[in-house]
């Protein structure tokens, strides 16, 4: 159950409609989608705060992509095999991440304050309004 009064709203730009809803995976490092994950939907690149964590089935949140633009296609492929991202939210929208958002039909936010989401928070997101909503479990007393 969600306490409403736990609710944090973080309001950006819509970038990709669509509303999804899931754990978060966040990094402080952009991302490059090619060469940076591998087909499985698994960040591989070097030295990267999420090197080893799969993206599969998460709301994906960083700062930015960077990287080729074959990035797009690498994105569209990982979402059809179903291993790629739930959503995308970023600090700034690279051309590269949003061109394979947009093909993929991947919901996608910027200009959101992604430090104010943790790893494993379930968030909402809702790529119409340029609304990220990070939902907190209602804590028992003992």
């Amino acid at each position: 159950m969600v306490n409403e009064n736990l609710v944090i709203k973080l309001k950006g730009r819509p970038i990709v409609e669509g509303s999804t809803r899931g754990k978060a995976l966040v990094s402080q490092k952009p991302l490059s989608f090619l060469g940076g994950v591998n087909p499985r939907g698994v960040i591989i690149e070097k030295d990267h705060d999420l090197q080893g964590q799969s993206m599969r089935d998460v709301i994906l949140c960083f700062p930015h992509g960077h990287g080729s633009t074959v990035g797009s296609y690498v994105l569209y492929s990982l979402v059809k095999k179903a291993v790629g991202p739930k959503a995308i939210v970023n600090v700034t929208a690279d051309p590269v991440v949003v061109v394979g958002a947009v093909i993929a039909n991947v919901p996608m936010i910027d200009h959101i304050d992604i430090s104010r989401i943790k790893t494993g928070d379930t968030v909402e997101v809702d790529g119409e309004a340029g609304i990220v909503k990070i939902l907190e479990a209602e804590k028992t007393c003992t």
